[in-house]
Parts: C-alpha cells; sequence; structure tokens
C-alpha cells in the first residue's frame, strides 16, 4: 500500500528529523509509522483498522498521541509553511464531528420554581376543570 510517494517523503523526511523528539533509540520503520498515520487520518478510521502492511496499529497511534503532546506537529506545520512546501486543501465534513449533547446550546433543566403567578395559573385551571356540583 503505498501512502507516501518517494518525492512525498523526500520532502517530509528533512521536516521529521529536525522537528521529532530525541530519544534513546531512533524508530524503527519511521516512514512506514508516518504513512500510517495520514493512512488513519485521511480515510477517518480507527486506530485498529490500518492495513497491516503499514504496521502496528498501536505503533502509530502510540507515536501519534505522543508527538501530539510534545508540540511535534504543530513544529513541523510552522516549518512546512515557512519551507513554502504545499500542503494541499483538507475540507472537513460537519458530519464526522461529533459533540456531546450539553454542547449544542440547550438549557440546562433546573428545578421549576413556583412563582405567586403560575401557583394562581395553576389553580385556576383546577377550579375550572375540577368536578362540577349541580
Amino acid at each position: 500500500m503505498l501512502v507516501l510517494t518517494d518525492e512525498q517523503w523526500a520532502v517530509l523526511e528533512p521536516l521529521v528529523e529536525a522537528c521529532r523528539p530525541a530519544a534513546k533509540v531512533p524508530p524503527s520503520n519511521l516512514r512506514r509509522t508516518i504513512a500510517a498515520i495520514l493512512w488513519r487520518h485521511q480515510n477517518g478510521a480507527k486506530w485498529r483498522a490500518i492495513p497491516e502492511e503499514l504496521g502496528p496499529w498501536w505503533m502509530a497511534a502510540q507515536m501519534f498521541i505522543r508527538w501530539s503532546r510534545l508540540g511535534v506537529w504543530e513544529r513541523m506545520l510552522a516549518m512546512a509553511q515557512a519551507r513554502g512546501v504545499a500542503l494541499g486543501m483538507t475540507f472537513l465534513d460537519g458530519t464526522s464531528i461529533r459533540a456531546h449533547r450539553k454542547a449544542a446550546g440547550a438549557a440546562k433543566k433546573a428545578r421549576h420554581r413556583r412563582s405567586a403567578t403560575r401557583v394562581r395559573r395553576l389553580a385556576a385551571l383546577v377550579a375550572a376543570t375540577g368536578p362540577r356540583l349541580a
């Protein structure tokens, strides 16, 4: 499965090497792991759906999360923009964004306070619908 062409990797590799965190042991199969991360984000799939030929899914997930916490992706983006690398366009479909129901702006449920006006209206309604004595 070809996610990154040789030309794309030739542009991306210096950025990755300049931005990746220092480690005791350099990551093995860095190109394959980054290709797995890109594949996952292009397809919107879950981490476990990464094809086997792109390496273990947990390795890609672990690297992505770790690099996100360390700000590697932001540094790489800033460096790519500074160098004038053509990044292309990304479109975000609103159907893929999920928010918690509380984030929709609905009013919070609160206890109803019984104001004097409301009590009088309810009393009038009960009196009007109550049994009639003839």
